[in-house]
């Protein structure tokens, strides 16, 4: 009598103990999912840098020299009124008023009224507001006011624009950073605030863009993708399996362990202090979309036992036994793909990672321990197969058979044809581009760049060397260098700068004589100036966001249009190579802002993601390897395995040409994704060469009949997935979701044409039984529904 393998009695002892297991599974149900209650949302648009990041330590060393900078920058618009008008004006300085009682955290208003304006009187200089008081403001007044503005560096191009009814205000909040809600408990208060704004002035336009609305965007983002997405998806794989499987209690068990394992992954996420961030937000719908892949293995093998005259008890039993490697290889492989995202650059992508293979590892928990223990309980009814029914792969075996070359080497030529598209694709991270159109923030800042002002910004930390240096003429001189050539650079669109406000003092103290508008020649007189200006400045309204503590540097800001993030990129060597021949060397700088931090992000994100994923390429081919018993096949199995990633970035080039951080983690999620249909399609191929002597042309028909609809099964469920979530308003994950839908149907494509192609060249000769003979293939043999 043959000795049970160690499966078939795993499968016995579940059967055996079921109430025990189904207690067990619900105490590590319980115990695990219990951290989902700790789960917290971080918003701030740091999270995508982790602490190396040396763009992110060089942006936190420029606020702690000067001051934080999270900002509300309010876009004002009146289609009946002009921003020079005593109304309008009126409505600003309202609106200036009421920004600075918004919250406790609001440190500076800057607005077209409240901008400090200096001008000669006798040998004094007088700062005030530019507008004192517009409910009284002459024609004469306002013309003045309207020539300030426009001509005022300060000012244009940044608070006003090109469009007459259209005016900008900028608040700067410091954020406590003592709970993680803050950005958007500041983005509501704005946006209460408008409302008021809009009840007493009827008829004017508010749009809220900035850092602070960004970071909430962050927030929205994901709590609506948890609302809509999930929901979507969980309704999706219920249809799905319900037309799939035309089995109750096997569709109500798989909603269980799927519900179990999503579960599992987020109470993990609690467990270990993981924020809830736009990418992690998707980890429900990637495990869900897994989770079910391994119990249709299971269910699929066994409704076809049942069909076959087993009963339901000897049928689980079949089933444990024939997917009981294949599942746990596959799963042990997928959670390695997703494991590499730890090289990610980018903290969202290594928590995900992290979720999605304790997900992973809980699906495969669920389904081989709980999922057998629940069904035996249920009540399942199974209509027996009908004799004469046939295959529909037999007709794709043939073909291939038939046409194995042309089969081979039109695979190569489509791979070849695509990969040709890669060197297309450019690296381009417009973080703007991250919300799709429709969301507030993201069509509030579509508004402010069409008709204002630009939102990103590089700055630079000028040093002099010395302290009080920034009063020294050659390095005041050498910063009006830099920023007239700035200023000449068609993606600039403003420089602010401390020069712009030197030259106007000197202008001022030489009774405003225009061809004294150039940098003070003294030092002594310059420091006298700033020092004159500084005493005037009223609270809040200050240099101190320019200057640092001893005077030995200035913060030079530049506002640029709207910029991918490779113009910037090649922009910022331009600059580099400018400093070099122009400045001296104390004073040449690198920049950084947030624009800076997201221009190099992909970049960086990509070239250590080429890490992980070699690592986990290695990896997951030893396992093959091993599990196949075969260095010839494992090495022949790699090619399907890499192929898909290869075609969908090709396809990614022809079709949208860009790419971001996130799509950079997609061929480390992939490649342990799309291993499952060739280790499935290659232990059949081997098992009917090795145990059935087939030859190859047999293998394949015999690989086909048995597992080919089980694979196209599982690469639905997984391609509706991650399609799903091409409808998140979060970009990112959007085109994550459509990439790695794209590289899974072209895994498939790669199982069922280009493999078999593969294989039958590879073994030409022929077994030693069943000569030319199609298989037979018995209901034993039939039961092995691998997928």
């Amino acid at each position: 009598m043959t000795t049970p393998s160690f499966p078939e009695r795993f499968a016995r002892t579940i059967l055996k103990h079921r109430w025990l297991v189904l207690a067990g599974s619900l105490l590590v149900f319980l115990l695990i999912a219990a951290g989902a209650r700790k789960i917290y949302i971080r918003t701030d648009y740091r999270i995508f840098f982790s602490k190396e990041n040396p763009q992110l330590t060089a942006y936190e060393e420029l606020q702690n020299v000067y001051t934080k900078d999270d900002n509300i920058f309010v876009v004002l618009n009146h289609p009946e009124r002009e921003v020079f008008s005593s109304d309008y004006l009126q409505a600003i300085q309202w609106l200036t008023d009421r920004a600075w009682r918004m919250t406790n955290h609001v440190t500076r208003v800057d607005s077209l009224t409240n901008f400090q304006h200096s001008e000669a009187e006798g040998d004094d200089i007088l700062v005030g507001d530019l507008v004192e008081d517009p409910s009284t403001i002459t024609p004469e007044e306002l013309a003045k006011v309207e020539s300030v503005a426009r001509n005022e560096p300060m000012i244009a191009h940044r608070l006003i624009g090109d469009n007459p009814h259209v005016v900008g205000m900028n608040i700067i909040l410091t954020l406590p950073e003592e709970r993680h809600d803050e950005p958007v408990t500041a983005a509501q208060e704005a946006r209460a605030v408008m409302q008021e704004f809009k009840a007493e002035f009827p008829g004017y336009e508010t749009y809220l863009t900035g850092m602070v609305m960004l970071n909430n965007s962050f927030a929205e983002t994901s709590q609506r993708d948890m609302g809509t997405i999930v929901p979507i998806m969980y309704g999706g794989i219920i249809v799905i399996m319900t037309l799939l499987l035309r089995s109750f209690s096997g569709t109500f068990a798989t909603f269980g362990v799927i519900m179990a394992s999503s579960a599992v992954g987020m109470g993990f996420m609690g467990h270990v202090g993981i924020p809830l961030t736009p990418p992690v937000a998707t980890a429900p719908i990637i495990i869900t979309t897994l989770a079910v892949a391994d119990s249709i293995h299971i269910l699929v093998s066994l409704l076809h036992a049942m069909k076959m005259g087993r009963s339901k008890h000897e049928a689980i039993v079949e089933s444990i036994r024939i997917n009981f490697q294949p599942v746990f290889l596959t799963s042990l492989t997928t959670a390695i793909g997703f494991l590499s995202l730890n090289f990610s650059d980018a903290p969202p992508f290594r928590d995900l990672g992290n979720i999605v293979a304790v997900g992973v590892v809980g699906a495969w928990f669920f389904s081989v321990f709980t999922l057998p223990a629940f069904l035996s309980l249920m009540p399942m009814k199974v209509g027996q197969q009908r004799e004469g029914t046939t295959n529909g792969f037999d007709r794709l075996s043939d073909f291939i058979i038939r046409k194995r070359a042309a089969c081979l080497w039109g695979s190569a030529a489509v791979v070849v044809l695509l990969a040709a598209f890669i060197p297309k694709i450019v690296l381009d991270d417009r973080w703007v581009d991250y919300f799709a159109e429709g969301l507030s923030f993201r069509d509030d800042t579509d508004y402010t760049v069409d008709n204002l002002t630009g939102i990103y910004t590089i700055d630079y930390s000028m040093k002099s060397g010395e302290s009080n240096g920034i009063a020294d003429p050659d390095y005041l001189a050498s910063l009006d260098r830099f920023a007239q050539w700035l200023r000449s650079q068609d993606e600039v669109l403003q420089v602010v700068t401390l020069s712009d406000i030197m030259k106007r003092l000197n202008r001022n103290m030489h009774a405003d004589d225009a061809s004294y508008y150039r940098t003070p020649e003294a030092r002594d007189l310059a420091a006298q100036y700033l020092l004159l200006f500084e005493m005037s400045l009223p609270y809040g309204l200050d240099l101190n966001n320019m200057i640092n503590v001893d005077k030995s540097a200035t913060r030079m800001t530049v506002a640029l249009g709207d910029i991918s993030t490779k113009q910037l990129r090649e922009m910022i060597g331009r600059i580099g190579d400018w400093q070099k021949a122009n400045l001296p060397e104390v004073m040449q700088t690198e920049p950084t802002s947030p624009s800076v931090m997201f221009a190099w992000i992909s970049k960086r994100n990509i070239e250590s993601m080429l890490t992980g994923t070699a690592l986990a390429a290695v990896l997951i081919s030893l396992i093959i390897g091993i599990a196949l018993k075969s260095t010839r096949y494992g090495l022949a199995s790699l090619v399907p395995n890499f192929i898909p990633a290869i075609m969908g970035f090709g396809a990614w080039g022809m079709l949208v040409g860009s790419i971001g951080m996130s799509l950079a983690v997609v061929t480390g999620m992939t490649l342990g994704i799309v291993v499952d249909d060739t280790v499935h399609f290659m232990s059949k191929y081997l098992r009917a060469r090795r145990e059935h002597g087939y030859t190859a042309e047999e293998a394949i028909r015999f690989t086909f009949q048995s597992v080919g609809k089980a694979l196209v099964v599982t690469t639905v469920i997984l391609t509706v997935g991650f399609a799903i979530l091409s409808f998140s308003p979060f970009r990112l994950n959007s085109w994550m979701g459509q990439l790695t839908a794209i590289v899974i149907v072209f895994a498939l494509l790669a199982d069922f044409f280009l493999l078999p192609a593969l294989l039958l060249t590879m073994d030409r000769k022929k077994a030693v039984a069943a000569h030319g003979k199609s298989p037979t293939i018995t209901p034993e043999e039939e039961l092995s529904h691998v997928s």
